[in-house]
């Protein structure tokens, strides 16, 4: 294949690949209330930060499980530490998570009204 045919072959592909972009009619966005997209992300980010909050609180007690029933097995002992530790982790980052998105919100409200 010569280097001419390779040249065309790649103007014609971002040719063929523009065209629609520059031959498409303008669309405009429809006018939507504000409010209610920010009310359906806050309740996305609520259930969201819900349904963590629960894991973390299960994986609280499985650790917490495991760690009674460990007998003194050094193992086992290790084992439902660190669930415990990476839960109590993963809870933090959710909560924190969670505040930050709230403080975000309530700034972009207070900038760009609501």
């Amino acid at each position: 294949m010569t280097r001419r045919s390779t040249n065309i072959k790649i103007v014609a592909t971002i040719v063929v690949i523009g065209i629609p972009f520059l031959l498409s009619p303008d669309i405009y966005a429809a006018s939507g209330d504000v409010s209610q997209i920010e009310s359906f992300i806050r309740n996305i980010i609520k259930i969201i930060a819900s349904l963590a909050g629960l894991i973390a609180t299960g994986f609280f007690v499985v650790g917490g499980f495991g760690y009674i029933t460990s007998s003194g097995n050094p193992e086992h002992l290790d084992k439902a530490k660190r669930t415990l530790l990476w839960s109590g982790i993963g809870l933090a980052i959710v909560i924190g998570a969670f505040v930050l998105s709230n403080i975000v919100t309530n700034i972009a409200i207070q900038a760009f009204g609501s």
